[in-house]
């Protein structure tokens, strides 16, 4: 058995004391290594970097520990008798993803903290929690996955893991926090909130067990996990999460949160409610159902799947489509937002020169560091992908009169895949639609996801009642999904842009505008049109207000700093392409039947 210690010892410099002992099997030199990245988020993040201090010892006797590259290092034993490696990490990263600790709260994934010892991460793994020294955090508790062995439920102290695989995939959250509880099928599920907040935990519990009650019976009873647990960190602003085996790590603004007494369902609820679905889809499809160079992970560098359209694409389409299906949002609001993923991959040039396969291959190079070239080169294997796996559904149910569908081969990969544990290759989705209808799917791939052919969308919705729209943007904060009374803008921009206590500040150039004609660059700050001052705040008003009255090949003048310099520059005017999204319904029987996920004739 390999035994670590893990104590937030000192919240305000942000520092874990940790320690790993074990029994040594050999004589030889033992490396131990840290992770590089953790799964789900396809990035090279080098956690070793936080360690910033490490000792060794064996029985008092101090061994020489000596760094091999990166993240990993070496201890030779002088006997059989147990080696116990201390160490310090630094923790101030306050995303899903890495490990945080300050007066007010700890949170750490364990692919941050935890060593591993090379060759036996398939021991078996116990972990002492201790709490803080200092008595001003006598308060408090622990809330993670883990099995207790020995510990009480939110309380310091053992607990254990099959192996170091287990071990890494249950967060860890330390502090004074809120907690619910709520059963699905003979499971039960907590959400556990850290930070300040005013959220109606009952509706909170209502509505997460309707999707998870949702998601349970999609792929069919009983539950992979004997228990579930929802770690929400409740700040000002941030959205992320982060998917694990039985539990989710979460970011969000408390101001996303249901407050008590209000029943309404705003735009910001909606949208965690869809990222609680999106992550507790993921118990399924991608913590059980895996792609092939996934198993096992190899955490010491990248991993490259072109697969992660079927993972993040085919989840984000049943994200917010299962919040509809168990009645959480309206017909309408789903709609709306379908109409805003629809518009997202519209205005992105890169649609038409990456292939998702490709986006999805290069998640590490380009997805994950994305430059100011970005919107114009790459193409999101979420966004576009979550449109062919619609695309997908739509068309198996036309072709089959409805007799097949995306939900029936995701139901068949958990039988075939999720369950047995065996993995997914490229071609498993095809061979598993011709399984199931007859039908060579292989020209749909081809056209969509290996190649940039445009995804032909407003037929395929039409099949089901709901009419696809493209209207000309309202305003530079426009994103689709709704029927707009404002002016639509009179002429093409051409650019991103984001708030400067000094002007407006350009964050990426479209190929091919008004804006990339005129000269300006990422990074430039607009500060005037035609001599008048211009914020993030006014600039809708005022780029109508200085083009109301022109023509077509008429220009206006902007002033523009870069690198302290002032520049002139002249935007012709173009009048703007249609691409922002609405979509509505145009047979309502069809549309509910496909929206509610009912079969029909």
């Amino acid at each position: 058995m390999i035994e670590y210690t893990l104590c937030p010892s000192d919240p305000h410099a942000h520092l874990f004391d940790v320690a790993i002992k074990f029994t040594p099997n050999t004589g030889d030199p033992h490396r131990l290594w840290l992770p590089n990245w953790i799964p789900g988020s396809y990035m090279i993040r080098d956690f070793a970097r936080h360690v910033v201090e490490i000792t060794a010892d064996q029985k008092g006797c101090v061994l020489p520990i000596s760094k091999l590259d990166k993240h990993s290092w070496q201890v030779t034993p002088l006997n059989g008798e147990p080696i116990e490696v201390r160490y310090r990490v630094f923790a101030f990263d306050s995303s899903v993803r890495a490990a945080f600790l300050d007066q007010l709260r700890g949170f750490f994934n364990g692919t941050s903290v935890f060593l591993a010892v090379e060759g036996r991460e398939d021991e078996p793994v116990q972990v002492n929690l201790e709490p803080p020294t200092d008595p001003q955090w006598a308060h408090w508790r622990v809330a993670t996955s883990l099995q207790e062995a020995g510990a009480e439920r939110y309380g310091f102290g053992l607990y254990n893991a099959e192996n170091y695989d287990e071990l890494i995939d249950h967060p860890v959250e330390f502090g004074d926090f809120s907690l619910a509880t709520f059963s699905v099928f003979g499971v039960q599920h907590d959400i556990v909130i850290a930070g300040q907040h005013n959220a109606c935990l009952e509706r909170l519990c209502r509505d997460l067990r309707e999707i998870c009650h949702h998601h349970i019976n999609f792929f069919g009873k009983p539950a992979p996990m004997e228990r579930y647990l929802f770690l929400i960190n409740a700040v000002g602003k941030g959205y992320g999460g982060l998917e694990h085996r039985n539990s989710t790590a979460l970011l969000c603004s408390r101001y996303d949160l249901p407050e008590t007494g209000s029943d309404k369902k705003d735009k910001a609820y909606r949208t965690f409610l869809a990222l609680c679905s999106h992550e507790y889809f993921h118990s399924w499809n991608v913590k059980r159902i895996k792609p092939d160079t996934f198993v096992p992970y190899q955490l010491t560098r990248e991993t490259h799947t072109e697969q992660l359209w079927l993972y993040e694409g085919v989840t984000s389409y049943y994200d917010e489509l299962s919040l509809v299906r168990c009645g959480l949002i309206s017909h309408d609001d789903y709609l709306e937002m379908l109409a805003e993923t629809i518009t997202r991959v519209q205005r992105g040039l890169g649609r038409k020169r990456q292939t998702v396969a490709e986006s999805s291959f290069d998640a590490w190079t380009r997805f994950y560091l994305q430059d100011a070239n970005a919107a114009n080169a790459i193409v999101s294997y979420y966004t576009k992908g979550s449109l062919i796996a619609l695309a997908l559904d739509l068309s198996l149910r036309r072709i089959t009169q409805h007799q097949c569908s995306l939900d029936l081969v995701m139901q068949t990969l958990w039988q075939e895949f999720g369950r047995t544990g065996q993995p997914t290759r490229n071609h498993t989705v095809i061979d598993i639609i011709e399984r199931l209808t007859g039908l060579d799917y292989e020209p749909f791939f081809d056209k969509y996801l290996y190649n940039t052919d445009e995804i032909p969308l407003e037929e395929l919705l039409t099949e089901v009642g709901i009419g696809l729209k493209l209207r000309v943007t309202a305003s530079i904060q426009d994103k689709g999904g709704k029927q707009t009374t404002e002016h639509s803008l009179f002429w093409q921009f051409g650019a991103t842009i984001s708030s400067d206590i000094a002007g407006v500040k350009i964050v990426s150039v479209h190929n091919g505008s008004a804006a990339e004609d005129a000269g300006l660059s990422p990074g430039d700050l607009l500060v005037a049109f035609d001599g008048v001052r211009v914020s993030a705040e006014n600039f809708n008003e005022r780029f109508q207000r200085h083009t109301k009255q022109c023509q077509r090949g008429d220009q206006i003048t902007m002033h523009v700093f870069r690198d302290d310099r002032m520049l002139v520059m002249a935007l012709p005017l173009r009048a703007p392409m249609p691409d922002t999204a609405v979509l509505s319904i145009t047979n309502h029987q069809r549309a509910i039947d496909w929206l509610d996920g009912c079969a029909f004739n």
